[in-house]
């Protein structure tokens, strides 16, 4: 990780003499900077840069030859597993394949690896410092035929498009919802207050992890009338503000500032945490909202990892299935359409740019379904409802 003289970070690639790999590293910084990318970003895409340099190297390629041979490298990704991918790896290391090996890496994962390498491709191909042939090689030209209607050109003619000509297909697979009766379970499983205003900000705010261990105590406004602090919100909520300089690398997903409305039972959750936290005179001062109360260093930012964490020992001593932090997320989000909310209302609650991004957390209740059934009124001539 890089720091610069003005605190923002972000995550480079080195080679094996530990000298910047300028290409990657030309093109992080563009994602950092350029792009206003999270730290975040640049530390995923810089894993992956890794692997296709290593491949590059154990296979004695140059990585702009490399760039011709990715269906290999796709092979070597879903085979290599950690003992052959590894920084550690001894040469002539295993690479299984065959009937009963499991894939060293999912299709999504190959797909995310591959994102991140032709991004640094195509940026060094603007710069000048790759031939430009090189985006040939990984993107074809596609019509629109095989995307929605909606997605195609209005005036009915043929759209043109770019389309990546390396990509593993991934299984679709949903994110379920937490239950509300698991939510409760670990609520019961936690063993602090602090804890359980955490899972009540995901279960009942719609917050992700990331957002939960951002907030300053500027965010937080509980009053009815805030307007002595400068908001002229009403009620309680908090501002979900995106920050770059949070030392625990917590950050908001979305540049744009939300407000989310806080309801009586999370109100009462943050008092009951406040009481909490003055008994540890580390913890009393600081802006974090979130902090070590348990272990050291005491009054710290909590980590990320934490979170995840608390939230999987609540499930444990609840006696739940495993359940994840962003379950929670999309169980706020489908009770609020459950309890009559709209999808535009649930996008601007969860803080998505694309109303699409929001229609993945829609998991109605099966009773909701039942009901809009028998809502629908029988044609005329027909018989009642089935027997």
């Amino acid at each position: 990780m890089v720091r610069l003289p003005s605190g923002a970070r972000y995550w480079t690639v080195l080679d094996e003499e530990l000298a910047v790999v300028p290409a990657a590293d030309s093109f992080l910084r563009q994602v950092r900077f350029g792009r206003d990318g999270a730290e975040s970003t640049t530390r995923s895409y810089a894993g992956s840069i890794v692997l296709f340099l290593r491949w590059c190297s154990r296979t004695g390629r140059d990585w702009r030859s490399g760039v011709g041979q990715l269906g290999l490298f796709m092979t070597w990704l879903v085979h290599a597993g950690s003992a052959a991918s590894g920084i550690d790896a001894e040469p002539g290391a295993q690479v299984l394949a065959g009937p009963g090996v499991r894939p060293a890496r999912s299709a999504r994962r190959v797909n995310a690896v591959l994102a991140a390498v032709r991004g640094m491709v195509v940026h060094a191909v603007a710069e000048g410092t790759a031939p430009g042939q090189l985006v040939q090689v990984l993107y074809e030209v596609a019509d629109d035929r095989d995307l929605p209607e909606v997605a195609r050109a209005d005036d009915g003619g043929t759209g043109w498009r770019m389309r990546a000509r390396h990509r593993l297909h991934e299984p679709s697979r949903a994110v379920d919802r937490a239950s509300d009766e698991d939510v409760v379970a670990v609520l019961r499983g936690c063993r602090s207050a602090r804890d359980r205003l955490i899972v009540l900000l995901m279960a009942r705010a719609g917050l992700r992890r990331g957002e939960v261990l951002g907030l300053r105590r500027s965010d937080v406004h509980l009053v009815a009338d805030s307007s002595a602090l400068g908001c002229g919100v009403a009620r309680a909520h908090l501002h979900v503000v995106r920050r770059a300089d949070n030392p625990n690398r917590s950050a908001a997903k979305s540049r744009r500032q939300r407000v989310v409305p806080l309801d009586f039972v999370t109100v009462q959750a943050f008092d009951s945490y406040e009481f909490e936290r003055m008994s540890v005179p580390a913890a009393a001062s600081g802006d974090f909202v979130f902090v070590n109360l348990f272990r050291a260093p005491f009054g710290a930012p909590m980590r990320l990892d934490a979170v995840n964490d608390l939230v999987g020992a609540a499930a444990r001593r609840a006696g739940t299935g495993p359940v994840h932090p962003h379950q929670l997320r999309h169980a706020f989000a489908s009770n609020v359409l459950d309890a009559g909310g709209t999808l535009d209302e649930v996008q601007d609650l969860l803080g998505h740019a694309s109303i699409s991004s929001t229609q993945v957390y829609a998991h109605p209740d099966p009773a909701r379904l039942r009901a809009a059934v028998d809502a629908v009124p029988s044609p005329r001539g027909m018989a009642g409802g089935s027997r």
